[in-house]
């Protein structure tokens, strides 16, 4: 084929859109495995699976949708989305701690979106100018990159972890991401920080309260000797709700607050938050932008951007599942049944990485630091190489930028053991 094929209709930035995407591609190398006859594992895709492979769905969630009246099903929701779903967003963002929020004078304003990728865009498209960098972790969701050269944006990225064993912030480089952060402000008048905290993916860290106040008051800080700079903190809340502290970032934010921290009109906290986890209908695209600020004028007017971004993009976001879920958690009986199936699927990725820690550690396989959610995470210069050696023997794993991606979410627990061997053997 003409490698300039297509150039007469496409523009130039389209025509950079090459490849697949990795994740979805070593799935395919599973399924074709198992098409094939081999008794393959796979660690590949980010949903999670009962142990017999089937995927999980929250029952209750499930139930409650299928009884939606026709009329949920089928009309728009507003621009914006339902106030119900609105409301509930701002309490799956902030949890036990909204109340508090509210009293101390917090502004709160949400727009209901396509999942979580709906949020990332909203903030790609508003919050930095083109042509900026924006702060990442240097290992962070691949299609983060696509989401920010979509809105004409890059990225620097500051390390996960410190060099320093005896850091009192063990999972966080403070010190790089300050300098990163300072250096941002020295050439934009905007600086937006995506930070996928807790049950980060791809490696289940999760930071220590010492490690997001830390991270906090670096903002502050930088917002406060920065007054012409505008501060953004996004924090990507996909895989919350399976975090052993799901809302530990609403504790810290308002034990900031109540400290008497001046929180500076140059500084914006956001949530994008995702129900595709957190209550099992990744199809049905659901998720919403929470944001939060001291000023009401201010989340007026993000309000006012986010409708209008929202509308000139999809229109609106799905209806079924912003009525479905808010019903749902309006009554004390469906909340507290949704709560119960999601701490069984909890258990099941708990059990996982308990064991795969465990099994790691007998076959000195040198695991990340990981915590919560849905992944585990090896560093690796070569993790093409360990991947591919995984996969002779039928374990399927994500080679992604700096270390190999185990997806623990969709690995019956019989199995986990044949990772860490897997592992084992290609580590050698």
């Amino acid at each position: 084929m003409n490698h300039d094929a297509g150039a007469g209709l496409l523009n130039s930035y389209a025509q950079s859109k090459v490849g697949n995407d990795t994740i979805f591609g070593w799935w395919a190398r599973y399924q074709e495995a198992v098409k094939n006859g081999a008794d393959a594992v796979n660690g590949t895709i980010g949903a999670l699976l009962e142990d017999d492979g089937t995927l999980a769905i929250n029952k209750v969630v499930d139930e409650a949708i299928r009884a939606a009246p026709p009329v949920e099903i089928a009309a728009y929701a507003p621009l914006k989305g339902l106030p119900a779903y609105l409301d509930l967003a701002k309490t799956l963002a902030l949890g036990e701690h909204r109340d508090a929020m509210d009293e101390c004078g917090i502004s709160m304003t949400a727009t209901a979106t396509p999942g979580g990728s709906g949020a990332l865009f909203l903030a790609a498209a508003n919050f930095a100018n083109r042509g900026d960098k924006v702060l990442l972790r240097d290992r962070h969701w691949g299609p983060y990159k696509g989401f920010l050269s979509g809105c004409d944006l890059d990225s620097e990225v500051y390390a996960l972890l410190p060099k320093n064993d005896d850091s009192p912030y063990p999972f966080v480089d403070i010190e790089d991401f300050k300098a990163k952060l300072a250096s941002l402000c020295s050439k934009q008048d905007k600086v937006m920080i995506w930070l996928n905290d807790p049950a980060h993916n791809p490696t289940g860290l999760s930071l220590t309260p010492a490690g997001r106040m830390a991270v906090l008051e670096a903002v502050m800080e930088s917002a406060s000797a920065n007054e012409n700079v505008g501060h953004t903190l996004l924090l990507d809340s996909a895989y919350h709700l399976y975090a052993e502290e799901p809302h530990g970032w609403s504790q810290t934010i308002l034990e900031s607050v109540e400290e008497g921290w001046p929180w500076t009109e140059n500084f914006l906290i956001t949530f994008a938050l995702s129900l595709s986890k957190s209550h099992t209908i990744y199809g049905l695209r659901t998720g919403a932008l929470v944001s939060i600020h001291p000023d009401a004028e201010v989340t007026e007017k993000i309000d006012t951007v986010m409708g209008v971004t929202g509308r000139q993009t999809w229109s609106a976001a799905p209806r079924v599942a912003q009525y479905t879920v808010s019903e749902m958690h309006a009554s004390s009986e469906g909340g507290e049944a949704w709560g119960l199936e999601r701490d069984r699927l909890q258990s099941l990725l708990v059990n996982r990485r308990n064991l795969f820690k465990e099994s790691c550690e007998k076959l000195n396989v040198p695991l990340n630091p990981t915590h919560d959610g849905f992944f585990a995470w090896l560093e690796h210069d070569e993790p093409q190489k360990i991947a591919e050696a995984c996969a002779e023997q039928e374990v399927y794993l994500v080679p992604l930028t700096g270390g190999v991606r185990i997806g623990l979410c969709a690995v019956p627990l019989e199995h986990i053991p044949r990772v860490a061997e897997a592992l084992a053997h290609a580590l050698k």
